[in-house]
């Protein structure tokens, strides 16, 4: 038993600053989990958030009084659609005598 006590007297110094840095790597490890967990509380929110969201814009598009293909078809069938008018002479501005 003197032997082990002889032993440990000299390695006590050691093991203390083992201890330490150990409890200093768990209470590293404590807060981190903490923000970890603030973090995906947050980005959990913001994804209900956005799922909430697609919800309602899947539901006026699938809409059935909001027909856009109906609405575009008929559209097409009821007149052609206007053509362009022609587009006007550009005037040539490297003819400086016409404006003088």
């Amino acid at each position: 038993m003197l032997e082990v006590l002889a032993l440990m007297i000299p390695l006590a110094p050691f093991l203390m600053v083992c201890f330490i840095v150990w409890t200093k790597h768990q209470r590293k490890m404590a807060e981190m989990q903490l923000r970890l967990g603030a973090n995906e509380a947050a980005s959990s929110e913001a994804h209900a958030r956005l799922e909430e969201r697609v919800r309602v814009l899947e539901r006026i598009v699938t809409d059935r009084g909001y027909d856009l293909a109906s609405q575009i078809e008929a559209l097409r069938h009821d007149a052609p659609p206007p053509r362009p008018a022609a587009p006007a002479p550009v005037p040539d501005v490297r003819d400086t005598t016409a404006a003088h």
